[in-house]
């Protein structure tokens, strides 16, 4: 049975490392201006607790996704790293972490959650507007063309 949890532990970090390395990977685009080697080797680092968290999905303890929050400023907060693994799309997880993650965001008192997704992440763009976010001008530099900046207000 799928549960969520926030990875609090050593070994919880290491699992969300590994899903963050198959994030990377999937996308097949270079993320070395995010400083994404620096940001593996420092889990939780701008994830840590009390303004940001990592959620795991796991099945009979085994990940099945993942998805983060880190703070932009008092009012913003940032959705990242949000994968599932392959043998899990489908199935709702993307959904259940976003939703969690958005949870997770209006308990730390954020006004809005933003993200940024490239435009051949078909799903999860479509996931993301049935969540009620919308194209926003964009708030951090993306080198990768057509990248899209979306946000949603929490409260």
């Amino acid at each position: 049975m799928l549960r969520l949890i926030h990875a609090t532990e050593d070994y919880e970090y290491d699992q969300a490392r590994e899903l963050f390395f198959e994030y990377v990977d999937s996308l097949g685009v270079d993320l070395s201006f995010q400083n994404i080697a620096i940001e593996l080797q420092n889990i939780p680092g701008e994830y840590a607790s009390p303004d940001g968290c990592i959620l795991l999905a796991l099945d009979n303890e085994q990940p099945a996704g993942c998805v983060a929050l880190r703070k932009i400023d008092e009012q913003v907060c940032e959705m990242k790293r949000l994968y599932v693994k392959p043998e899990w799309k489908g199935r709702g997880v993307g959904k259940k972490l976003a939703l969690a993650i958005m949870d997770e965001a209006k308990i730390r008192g954020y006004s809005f959650i933003r993200l940024d997704t490239l435009p051949t992440m078909e799903q999860a763009i479509q996931l993301y507007h049935s969540l009620g976010f919308y194209p926003i001008e964009p708030y951090r530099f993306n080198p990768i063309e057509g990248t899209l900046y979306m946000e949603k207000k929490l409260i």
